[in-house]
């Protein structure tokens, strides 16, 4: 995977070295409260940056990291597309970082890796990463009824939206 230049964000390949830093951020209580991953944070993105089914890329903003960013791929060719996940560090929300990270993730899915859709899944409720992921160009497509058990032990919607190769401006 090479490295993504976005308006603000650059993506690069995440490595064992930013174990560390991305755990920090994931304990924040802004990122932990969606994300979560168990009482050891550094076991939970190592696992991340070892699973063969996805990709993760730090988001790194004026020098430093600021997140990351996930992508996966359903390869059976009728249904193929691809997916994002994304975390920020609270230190900068608002900045429209995430808008950045997440389309320029997109328009390499769908420009250099071929797909013709790209799909996000936010909490039904979470209406800072919708505006975000708006933003970026994904349209809402419906709602996932009890799609994600929540920290709470009960079942959340999601909302499903999509990018297609026809809307990336």
């Amino acid at each position: 995977m090479k490295t993504l230049y976005g308006t603000h964000a650059v993506l690069r390949p995440a490595t064992t070295d930013d174990i560390p830093v991305l755990a920090r951020i994931r304990a924040t209580p802004e990122v932990y409260a969606t994300w979560r991953g168990g009482e050891d944070l550094v076991a939970a993105v190592t696992d991340d940056l070892g699973d063969p089914d996805v990709t993760t890329l730090v988001i790194e903003y004026a020098g430093r990291t600021a997140g990351a960013i996930q992508w996966g791929a359903e390869q059976d060719p009728d249904y193929r597309h691809a997916n994002i996940d994304i975390y920020l560090d609270p230190a900068v929300h608002g900045r429209g970082l995430g808008t950045d990270a997440v389309r320029t993730l997109a328009r390499h899915l769908i420009t250099d890796l071929g797909h013709h859709r790209v799909v996000i899944d936010p909490a039904a409720d979470n209406t800072a990463a919708i505006r975000c992921y708006t933003k970026a160009g994904f349209r809402p497509v419906g709602i996932m009824r009890d799609y994600e058990r929540g920290s709470d032990g009960t079942w959340h919607d999601g909302l499903l939206m999509d990018l297609l190769a026809g809307d990336l401006d």
